[in-house]
């Protein structure tokens, strides 16, 4: 087991100053570290596991946990999976945890309500898929794939009960959702006060030397510290990395939403997708998404300031993150497609138009956006294929449309980017 750290195990800010870097690889290793994380905690505490992972030869091990929690990844888990394959890069060990035990439980973390948790089925079916496309980011022959069932398994009730003793109620109502819901009269489960105590105890099993996450898993994270060092291990840092804001530019990209792009969709879909962006969001894309240098990003980005067309800069990220999950022929391909559907795309600024009374058919959403006089007019384009909805042919006139942001186009020229609620 590693030794007890003497430094603080619940950091909430970098600290003091890290010290100074031995060689150019720590140098490099931190700025990699850095690219577009939310925060590094505690910065210093990295810097010394960096300098000791160097002068030993042995590579950190660093962890990322995952719930499969639906069949599919969407873009938004490749930013922190993008950022784990940089660290593989590096030459340390990176751990893909899938929390089958945990997705039992449900993550409470950013909701307001108690979160339903999935059944062994639901888990199982949904894990299948996960590492196969992890693996379309990470390297497979580097990486350590782990399911967290089997450690906590194995605990049983004793072993459950004696974790607990380890955490306090008052620590855990530090989180910001339970002390709102709290305060709110809101319900909270026991079982919710678990799930951050088997997060944390996940890196006790692996013995890690940093973990990664979204911004919402912060004190999931810095539990996993403090029960390090309460386990007589070396706390973990932490690097937490922003949630990617999906197609609509405003909430983060989620399946419940339809602000997404999954890793497995068609080339086609993906391409086209990513080109219905605004010209604001591609930035904080390319930034989170794309592995070009952040210099040459911001040479780009002053090409367009400078007058050129960013609709240029958006098919250079469309390109690169369709060719990423699949090829460089299928993108080509998608290219050419979407040039020929639609003679230059979808415009650069679509109409936005919001619409309540989800699920919606088709012919009434059509009508309602403004994008087909009448219903029968509607159904009238649909016979004739004239009707796209994120690029794909609607033939069904019965299509109803669930809560979400859709980029509907009825013949060459009609576009509308679509926010539907219920």
């Amino acid at each position: 087991m590693k030794t007890a750290a003497s430094a603080p195990t619940n950091a909430t800010t970098g600290g003091h100053s890290a010290p100074a870097l031995t060689s150019d690889a720590v140098a490099h290793a931190l700025q990699v570290s850095l690219r577009g994380c939310d925060e590094l905690l505690p910065r210093e505490e990295w810097v010394t596991k960096l300098q000791r992972s160097e002068a030993s030869g042995v590579p950190l091990r660093i962890k990322l946990g995952l719930d499969p929690t639906a069949p599919d990844i969407h873009l938004g888990h490749t930013v922190v999976l993008n950022k784990l394959r940089q660290m593989q890069d590096l030459g340390h060990t990176v751990i893909f945890l899938i929390g089958d035990f945990t997705s039992m439980i449900g993550d409470p973390s950013g909701r307001n309500s108690t979160r339903p948790p999935l059944t062994r089925e639901q888990i199982e079916a949904n894990a299948n898929t996960y590492y196969e496309q992890a693996s379309r980011v990470l390297d497979p022959a580097r990486t350590e794939v782990r399911y967290n069932s089997e450690w906590c398994d194995p605990l049983g009730a004793r072993g459950m009960i004696q974790l607990a003793s380890r955490y306090t109620v008052a620590r855990m109502m530090e989180r910001d959702d339970f002390s709102k819901r709290f305060k709110e009269g809101r319900s909270i489960s026991v079982h919710e006060f678990l799930y951050p105590l088997m997060q944390g105890y996940d890196s006790v099993a692996l013995e890690s030397d940093l973990e990664l996450g979204g911004t919402d898993q912060k004190f999931n994270l810095l539990v996993g510290r403090q029960l390090q060092a309460e386990y007589g291990q070396e706390p973990q840092c932490i690097l937490t990395m922003p949630l990617l804001e999906g197609l609509d530019g405003v909430d983060k990209m989620s399946k419940s939403k339809n602000n997404y792009i999954g890793i497995s969709e068609a080339p086609n879909t993906m391409f086209a997708k990513v080109l219905s962006i605004s010209d604001e969001l591609m930035w904080r894309w390319f930034t989170l998404l794309s592995f070009k240098s952040l210099d040459d990003i911001a040479a780009l980005q002053a090409e367009v300031a400078d007058g050129r067309n960013p609709k240029d800069a958006k098919v250079l990220l469309a390109r690169e993150i369709t060719t990423r999950f699949h090829s460089v022929a299928a993108t080509d391909a998608a290219e050419q497609d979407f040039a020929n559907r639609s003679k230059g795309g979808v415009p650069d600024e679509l109409p936005e138009v919001s619409l309540a009374g989800a699920p919606m058919g088709i012919g009434a959403l059509l009508k309602a956006a403004g994008l087909a006089p009448s219903t029968s007019e509607a159904s009238r384009l649909i016979d004739g294929g004239g009707v796209r909805v994120d690029s794909g042919v609607v033939s069904d006139k019965a299509l109803k449309l669930q809560p979400g942001v859709y980029v509907v186009q009825v013949g060459k020229r009609k576009f509308a980017r679509v926010t539907l609620s219920a």
